[in-house]
């Protein structure tokens, strides 16, 4: 999530080269302040079963 979020910051706001670090900081103000008061939400979020079936391969479990 904290990925797309990112990728969401770096297109609107941060695709071009930024001068100093106030403009930095203005620009993401300013995208984050949009992106609240749009309600942006994530879709595809799934429960930790549903992690365990789609993400197995990237984290097996330990048998004891």
């Amino acid at each position: 999530m904290a990925e797309i979020e990112l990728n969401v910051m770096i297109g609107q706001c941060l695709n071009r080269r930024i001068g100093c670090l106030v403009e930095v900081e203005t620009a993401v103000s300013a995208g984050q302040t949009y992106r609240d008061n749009f309600e942006a939400k994530i879709a595809g979020q799934f429960t930790t079963q549903q992690a365990g079936i789609k993400l197995r391969r990237l984290y097996p479990t330990l048998e004891a």
